[in-house]
């Protein structure tokens, strides 16, 4: 399995890259979803662009050693928003869509739950192994390389680490 590492700049130009897309499809939502951790940045660049409300889910399926061992899928019971209600049509964003599982699921569960029956899916990596295929991407990967996202590190260090 290949690696990639991206830089903060990089990071930042392939959210404005979805951004665009999204823009240029033309379709109009109304709301924001993104799932948290790693889709907290996309959406909340996403929501300031649109100028859309966001609602934070968290979802998380990967731990143990430096993040990278996926195990089961846990997803929470509330989102966290402003509004009283979520709104239709609704952009679910994360960072990436390895599996497809935590898109698959989430978007289940806004259907179920919240009954929002307009939904798209927006990530900025598409990689192969995915059972779904997300509405906007920035970069599909064939070969399903991890990708080390520039705030990772935060994970592997403390406060008393910044100080040295």
């Amino acid at each position: 399995m290949t690696d990639i590492y991206v830089s903060w700049d990089e990071y930042h130009r392939l959210i404005e890259k979805l951004a665009v897309k999204i823009d240029r499809s033309g379709w109009q939502f109304a709301q924001i979803v993104c799932l948290a951790k790693g889709g907290l940045r996309v959406g909340d660049i996403l929501c300031r662009l649109f100028r859309q409300p966001l609602a934070i889910l968290y979802a998380a399926s990967y731990g143990g050693q430096n993040h990278q061992i996926r195990g089961e899928l846990t997803i929470s019971s509330n989102l966290a928003m402003i509004e009283p209600k979520l709104k239709s049509p609704l952009l679910l964003v994360d960072d990436l869509v390895d599996s497809g599982i935590t898109l698959q699921k989430t978007s289940i569960l806004l259907q179920e739950k919240y009954g929002i029956t307009n939904i798209k899916t927006a990530v900025i990596w598409y990689k192969a192994a995915s059972r779904i295929k997300p509405d906007y991407y920035v970069e599909y990967y064939p070969d399903n390389p991890w990708i080390h996202q520039p705030f990772e590190r935060y994970e592997l260090i403390t406060p008393k680490d910044l100080l040295e």
